[in-house]
């Protein structure tokens, strides 16, 4: 059961080859975020035997003689091309980089429209030390290692329904996870010269991630309190660079329902369709659309398509067991949703067609731009931001992610450049 040695870890493995697995990775410090942690052990299921293994790696009850590292377990376990089932893959692609891997939560996720709760797996020893030494570093490395295979074998029996390939939803599996997990590695530097790093939740209601760690709310950071001074450039002589959207609801909409915009400010345009000023007209075109269309705007060419697509939508929806998301497909179960209406429902396929799109994006940008010292630190639903490295990647670095973003013109940003996250100034009429 236990594995302290090469040889003993590469029999396993050649005895294996064949085999899918369940991967469940115990990091030494709980606290810490993962891309800062070290890998304390690894529970390994064999699902043609059923054989259990705990890799240890670093952890107070291994042997002096224990010959292993991360290194080594990777490589070994990597020669196994079949698929392999973890809880949280994002998390796990900081630690172990390895093939075919099937994150449980995502599939469950897509099926039930919430995550798996594992939240109550935790043994008396484990909430012993939690309690009682909360403040200790690395303090999975003290709890005995049978206590945490108890809890692996808990994890274990919540998962087992779900070691399946998802087929369907591979490809957004590959997109949204790999893609947020490089923006995390990336981290944002700050002005202790140190990186905080931020962890995006994607199960949410809509999809639409969420980002928070280590009481860091990246989502929402504060524009006025200061709170954004502490993130600066690790390059010399660099600068924070910040990609908007401007106006991104209106023109998805406008895809979706087939309305093309005039070239120009789109919220000048619908202004103008009310005889309103800009402010006013744009106030009320997001009162329209996610507070409800009123009969008299039914007559608007913009709102009259909205409101077709709206009753389309919930005929669909009302008829049929689920309907498919527009850039995935993926399935969207009505039993997820309840108290749905109309206009509920439709709010809720703008927020995961912003999401899709992103998660569209980031795959195409990522992969273009992987050559450059350039990083992309953050991502918060319309805005996109950078750590950039001006003396070694130039304005080159910068007319390219803008191009992708805003997919040659179809989606157009506004850009903000800064010494710091706070102090950002708009810098988009340069790039014309």
């Amino acid at each position: 059961m236990i594995v302290q040695q090469k040889k003993q870890l590469q029999d396993i493995v050649n005895e294996h080859i064949n085999s899918e697995m369940v991967l469940i990775p115990t990091l030494c410090d709980k606290n810490l975020h993962p891309i800062q942690n070290e890998l304390s052990l690894l529970y390994v299921k064999w699902l043609s035997t059923n054989q259990e293994n705990i890799i240890v790696l670093n952890h107070s009850e291994q042997r002096k003689d224990n010959d292993l590292n991360v290194n080594f377990v990777e490589k070994a376990l990597d020669i196994n091309k079949e698929n392999k089932y973890i809880y949280n893959r994002k998390s796990f692609n900081h630690i172990l980089s390895l093939n075919s891997l099937n994150d449980t939560n995502l599939t469950f996720y897509l099926e039930a429209g919430n995550p798996l709760y594992i939240d109550n797996l935790t043994t008396n020893s484990h909430d012993f030390f939690n309690i009682n030494f909360s403040k200790l570093k690395n303090i999975n490395r003290y709890i005995p290692i049978m206590k945490h295979l108890e809890y692996n074998r808990k994890l274990v029996n919540k998962m087992r329904d779900l070691y399946y390939y998802d087929k369907n939803n591979q490809k957004y599996n590959q997109n949204v996870i790999n893609n947020l997990t490089k923006i995390e590695h990336n981290g944002l530097f700050t002005t202790d010269n140190e990186y905080q790093y931020s962890e995006y939740n994607i199960y949410t209601s809509t999809g639409r991630p969420s980002n928070r760690f280590g009481g860091i709310n990246f989502a929402a950071l504060n524009k006025k309190d200061g709170s954004r001074k502490q993130f600066i450039s690790r390059f010399e002589n660099g600068v924070l660079v910040e990609f908007d959207y401007d106006a991104y609801h209106p023109r998805l909409i406008g895809d979706k329902i087939g309305y093309e915009f005039p070239k120009g400010n789109v919220h000048q345009h619908l202004a103008d369709t009310y005889g309103l000023s800009y402010d006013d007209g744009k106030q009320l075109t997001f009162k329209y659309l996610y507070g409800g269309i009123t009969n008299e705007m039914k007559d608007n060419p913009f709102f009259s398509k909205v409101d077709e697509y709206i009753k389309g939508l919930w005929k669909e929806w009302k008829s049929s067991k689920s309907i498919k998301s527009d850039i995935y497909s993926r399935e969207i179960y009505r039993k997820n949703l309840s108290d749905m209406n109309p206009n509920k429902l439709f709010n809720y396929m703008i927020q995961l067609m912003e999401t899709e799109q992103n998660v569209r994006t980031l795959d195409v940008l990522l992969h273009d731009v992987k050559d450059y010292e350039s990083k992309m630190v953050l991502y918060n639903y319309d805005a996109f931001l950078f750590d950039f490295d001006y003396k070694k990647d130039g304005l080159k670095y910068l007319k390219e992610v803008k191009k992708i973003l805003e997919w040659d013109g179809k989606y157009p940003t506004r850009v903000y450049m800064g010494d710091n996250y706070h102090n950002m100034r708009e810098i988009t009429e340069q790039f014309k």
